[in-house]
């Protein structure tokens, strides 16, 4: 049985490599390290990693590219890493999957900080369920089923669901659901939510159900159920 998390750290700079490699294993991971796109996927897919931390400006395959796949094949917790901080590259991370981004250059004990907070959000939530019409989130299997279609959903994307379909009808800002979803430490642009949004929109609403994500302009979202 696996003692330790795997983090699967996916960066060509064998320097900084070196260094994440030291702080991480002081705190009790597993270190494993790719220098490229290609060998991140073949690691990927033979040791399922707990977390991967993924540069974007790698060899062969980009890390847009990674991330993409990865969260085509699973949930497993990405943290992007690159020197481009521009709000748009950031945007673009998110809108694929990731689930927190860090700029460098970087102190290695944030690094440490940020896996250990990914880690801990995604962990399985206590065995509960939410029922509406035509829509399960199930939290014991960590997936949800919209008219008995099963749709697998990153940690992310299942937290913020189950954050609002647990307060139906109810308003809440962004600052509020990145503070309840991301947690206080999150200092990302809240417009995260918004990528979020659009992609569990894409993946769960059906014209004929009568729940959907609103948007209340001005303020932020809700979680909407018609009355009969």
């Amino acid at each position: 049985m696996r003692q330790n998390p795997i983090i699967l750290v996916v960066e060509d700079d064998e320097s900084i490599a070196l260094l994440m490699r030291l702080y991480l294993e002081k705190e009790g991971f597993e270190f494993v390290h790719a220098v490229d796109g290609e060998q991140a996927l073949h690691l990927y897919r033979r040791l399922r990693p707990s977390l991967v931390v993924l540069d974007l400006m790698i060899p062969k395959i980009d890390g847009h590219a990674v991330c993409k796949q990865i969260r085509r094949e699973g949930t497993t917790p990405i943290i992007m890493v690159t020197a481009k901080t521009q709000s748009q590259d950031k945007l673009l991370g998110f809108d694929l999957g990731a689930d927190d981004y860090l700029g460098k250059p970087f102190d290695p004990p944030e690094l440490v900080a940020r896996v250990k907070a990914v880690l801990r959000r995604s962990q399985p939530k206590v065995a509960k369920q939410l029922r509406y019409e035509g829509l399960l989130i199930d939290l014991d299997d960590y997936v949800v089923e919209v008219d008995c279609e099963r749709i697998v959903l990153p940690p992310k994307e299942m937290d913020l669901l189950h954050f609002i379909a647990s307060h139906p009808n109810q308003v809440f800002d962004r600052e509020h659901i990145l503070g309840k979803v991301w947690g206080a430490e999150y200092e990302g642009d809240n417009r995260t939510v918004d990528v979020h949004v659009k992609r569990l929109r894409e993946k769960i609403e059906r014209p004929d159900l009568p729940w959907s994500i609103r948007t209340v302009w001005g303020v932020g979202y809700k979680f909407e159920v018609q009355k009969p």
